[in-house]
């Protein structure tokens, strides 16, 4: 029995738990008899779209309801009726209801949460939801691990069928059934192809059945993954599911460049992080002067240049083309000298003079920096001049 305890508590992910087998790493920290993985997290087959069960304290958050939240390859999600009563947990590996056969997927919601997940992304029939046969055995992980060793080679074999059969479309990823009866094959293509040939030779030549569906360039993002400029992986990789219409215009009120190299993402659409922020943006720019406004002053007339728009600092030129005598005020600066010029005056300077004061003074403009190095040379031959007898002479 301690040989047994000992396996269970060194094994670190949630397929090497369900075979029982040791492995190398430290134990899973515990939380009131349990594992703790609801509050540390799944291993990282399981991340993606992971969510925090912020009910797994709760007493009798299980036995709210017997729905839970399985995930399987990538982004692929399905609410099954936990008929058998098992004792699931966040994280265990289990054997689903699948048609034809069973497939293998990792429990990442149980209890509550369950409920609430599933009003956001309700399924097409609740009727017909499956149910978990049981936690995976050896036998099936053996099972699972062997489909999936062949997912890559049919993805590029199913490409080469595909382009000898003529079909303009192209075949991003395969995920395997657990049991390896079915295929899933993912694809993406403009218009509307014609796969019934396709599918024919792709199930003589894996002997499986086959499953096609049609996903965009976001989609696709998502399964491969990757990360983005920012240094994180990417959003659609992690936590989104949903995908909204990204435009120009969200760059146009963040002042960006338009410049398609550096506002397209991996999967060559606009960033769908640049509607993260574009809310805040609008809001900030309703607080502005219009870029149409120049403003008049004793010195001349400025025109608008650019804007730190969260900031609330508007750059003003006074040449209308070019960059010529840049000067930065506050937007409420701005539109007090715009309050002025309908009434007929005109300010002595764009900047208060207050704010001319404060200005920050740069230090190394100042002197040269290499000031203290000539300090140093000044000594050097002081020393070079006084030298042993100068010293002598001085005791």
């Amino acid at each position: 029995m301690e040989e047994i305890q000992q396996t269970q508590d060194t094994a670190t992910t949630p397929s090497e738990r369900a075979a029982g087998g040791p492995t190398a790493g430290p134990a899973l920290p515990t939380f009131n008899g349990n594992r703790g993985l609801c509050r540390l997290g799944c291993p990282k087959q399981s991340t993606q779209l992971n969510v925090y069960d912020y009910f797994a304290d709760i007493p009798g958050n299980a036995e709210a309801t017997d729905l839970v939240e399985v995930q399987f390859k990538n982004t692929r999600k399905g609410y099954y009726h936990n008929s058998n009563h098992l004792p699931l947990e966040k994280g265990d590996v289990v054997a689903v209801e699948a048609s034809p056969g069973h497939d293998i997927g990792t429990v990442t919601l149980t209890g509550k949460l369950v409920l609430l997940q599933m009003k956001r992304t309700p399924p097409k029939n609740p009727d017909d939801i499956k149910r978990v046969y049981r936690k995976a055995r050896p036998v099936d992980l053996e099972k699972f691990e062997e489909a999936k060793a062949r997912e890559h080679e049919t993805m590029i074999r199913s490409r080469q069928i595909a382009k000898e059969l003529g079909l303009e479309m192209k075949i991003g990823d395969v995920e395997y059934q657990g049991d390896g009866l079915k295929a899933i094959f993912y694809y993406i293509a403009d218009g509307r192809v014609d796969f019934r040939q396709l599918i024919k030779v792709l199930a003589e030549a894996f002997h499986v059945r086959i499953e096609m569906k049609q996903i965009g360039a976001r989609q696709e993002a998502g399964r491969i993954g990757g990360f983005g400029p920012c240094g994180r992986e990417l959003c659609c990789t992690t936590w989104m599911k949903n995908f909204s219409s990204v435009s120009t215009a969200a760059a146009r009120f963040q002042d960006l460049s338009l410049n398609p190299q550096k506002l397209a993402g991996q999967c060559a659409k606009l960033k769908c992080c640049m509607n993260f922020e574009v809310d805040q943006y609008v809001e900030a720019s309703r607080r502005l002067p219009s870029r149409e406004v120049h403003l008049e002053t004793q010195d001349g007339t400025f025109y608008y240049f650019k804007a730190d728009i969260l900031a609330g600092l508007i750059t003003y030129s006074s040449d209308r083309r070019i960059a010529a005598n840049l000067t930065t005020i506050t937007a409420e600066r701005a539109m007090d000298i715009i309050a002025m010029n309908k009434e007929g005056e005109k300010p002595a300077a764009l900047e208060e003079e207050a704010a001319k004061q404060q200005q920050p003074v740069d230090l190394a403009t100042q002197e040269d920096l290499t000031r203290f190095d000539r300090a140093r040379k000044k000594k050097k031959k002081k020393k070079k001049k006084g030298g042993p007898a100068a010293e002598s002479s001085a005791e």
